[in-house]
């Protein structure tokens, strides 16, 4: 590799590292496992995007452009893919019904705010709001786990009101672990896709920071931007939710294809160089 390119991209994944090790530590992962996994995905994602074309991807192609031996990437071929479906799924069908419980007309009262709703009967219900936006999850579970985390409440008259603006998952482990693997995967794919790029094809990625603030200021900057951020997100969740078939499938076109726009939040101890 030239060394103009390896340097950065040395000096760029040691700062990835450095946060993704910590939680691997924290949770009790061995470099032997870690490992195994940073094989696994080279094996597979050099079969799936580095082949020739018209050719299956052979286990000696891959030992090579791996670096791995031919017995070892046979052997990490075997390794099963670990699997959070569960958790995806959970977080997904709690965004999901929040989401629509902010956006959609049926659900917010007079003015505009999200209505507590009746849990049962007819009309503009939970039960309706679940079955209509989270599949098949039975709606007391959906209930259960809202409440756990915070986001609504029963009411003495026995409606449910929604309390925040978005779902986080204050307390599962799993759900957090879930939000590491798609958020971070995403800025990578989108800091990848613009180093390869032509400016015409770039897509946005930005960020404002500053690195002489005082300790005073940060509460006042947390707060501004968790509310300028959340508008935007609620605004563009909108646009996004009358252009998705799964939503609006009246929607019309060709293809099937994943976008939104992700906003992070980071503050820190400024440190000369971090050792």
């Amino acid at each position: 590799m030239n060394e103009s390119i390896l340097k950065p991209l040395s000096a760029a994944v040691l700062r990835l590292f450095r946060p993704l090790v910590r939680i691997l530590l924290r949770n009790g992962v061995s470099y032997r496992t870690f490992a195994d996994f940073a094989k696994w995905v080279y094996v597979d994602v050099a079969t799936k995007e580095f082949g020739i074309k018209g050719r299956k991807q052979s286990t000696s192609r891959v030992s090579v452009i791996t670096g791995l031996s031919r017995k070892e990437v046979k052997r990490v071929r075997e390794l099963p893919r670990p699997d959070d479906s569960a958790s995806v799924e959970s977080y997904n069908r709690a965004a999901r019904v929040i989401a629509a419980w902010r956006r959609e007309i049926d659900f917010l009262d007079v003015e505009g705010n999200p209505a507590p709703l009746p849990l049962e009967g007819l009309g503009s219900t939970f039960s309706e709001l679940v079955k209509r936006y989270s599949g098949d999850m039975p709606v007391r579970a959906v209930l259960d786990e809202l409440i756990r985390v915070g986001a609504v409440e029963r009411l003495e008259n026995g409606r449910v009101r929604l309390l925040v603006r978005a779902y986080v998952p204050e307390s599962s482990e799993a759900d957090k672990l879930h939000i590491l693997g798609t958020d971070v995967a995403h800025l990578i794919s989108t800091i990848e896709h613009n180093l390869k790029a032509d400016p015409s094809g770039l897509l946005f990625q930005r960020k404002v920071a500053y690195d002489n603030l005082p300790n005073e200021v940060l509460p006042e900057f947390r707060e501004l931007s968790a509310k300028r951020a959340q508008a935007l997100l609620e605004k563009l969740d909108t646009w996004l939710a009358q252009r998705d078939r799964d939503v609006t499938p009246s929607v019309k076109g060709t293809g099937r294809n994943r976008a939104g726009l992700g906003i992070y939040y980071f503050e820190e101890p400024y440190i000369e160089e971090e050792s």
